[in-house]
């Protein structure tokens, strides 16, 4: 069993040392991860400049670039192998709901999935890396499920998981993607300069919480583990947009 590890906090975060522990355990580990902190990159590839690779005294690889691009370099040039299984975090924070479209966590499993590898996202519910050795085992059973009872072929998984000592004992629910409301306003400042600025504001407040989805398990101090695709398409709406379209 081979197994890459990544993240999007960087390869000196305490989670993506943890995630590394737990995965040798089943086999040889590769460690690829960015060199600074690139949460909220998405799936974004590097693509107007070079990116390099440097080993750390901790023997992990780190790219001066995304998530995604440290999965891709990974994949198509880097190892001399192709892994079995592509997992990302531990996660300093939740990535549910909308959130699931921003963050360089879910995309590191993504790229691996669109490489028709098995993948696993892992998150900590609350920030700080409160509870991680915990998480890390929650992390240690998940992955020893997928690995032995998992549906045939390449699957992508979101995980988040509660930051709580007794978070191996919760019950972990399979859940579908919740929805928030739209993002707080910008928040302006203005530079040294004089110049404006501005901070993209915080997140909105979950608007689709309900029983079933990845906020409510969250809330219910459960984990939660939600199966993603790839495929945008409203293939609901399609045949309205095709009468739409005279097609």
């Amino acid at each position: 069993m081979r197994i890459l590890v990544a993240n999007d906090d960087g390869y000196l975060a305490p989670g993506l040392a943890a995630l590394a522990a737990v995965c040798r355990e089943f086999g040889e580990v590769d460690v690829v991860a960015p060199e600074q902190n690139a949460s909220g990159t998405s799936n974004a590839l590097t693509l107007q400049r070079p990116l390099s690779v440097h080993t750390a005294p901790s023997g992990f690889c780190y790219v001066n670039g995304t998530p995604s691009d440290c999965v891709h370099v990974a994949l198509t040039g880097l190892l001399e192998h192709r892994p079995d299984l592509v997992v990302s975090g531990i996660n300093n924070g939740a990535n549910m709901g909308d959130d699931t479209l921003y963050p360089g966590t879910v995309a590191a499993a993504m790229e691996g999935f669109l490489f028709g590898i098995p993948a696993i996202a892992f998150s900590q519910v609350e920030r700080g890396w409160s509870q991680l050795d915990v998480a890390a085992a929650v992390a240690r059973e998940v992955i020893a499920q997928a690995l032995r009872e998992a549906p045939a072929g390449p699957w992508l998984l979101n995980v988040n998981i509660p930051n709580r000592p007794d978070a191996l004992q919760r019950p972990r629910r399979i859940t579908r993607l919740g929805r928030r409301h739209a993002s707080e306003p910008v928040i302006r400042q203005v530079s040294p300069r004089g110049e404006p600025i501005y901070w993209i504001g915080p997140a909105g407040d979950a608007r689709e919480a309900g029983e079933g989805t990845d906020f409510h398990a969250a809330a219910q101090g459960e984990v939660s583990i939600t199966p993603l695709q790839v495929d945008l398409t409203d293939h609901a709406g399609l045949p309205q947009w095709r009468r739409w379209a005279g097609a």
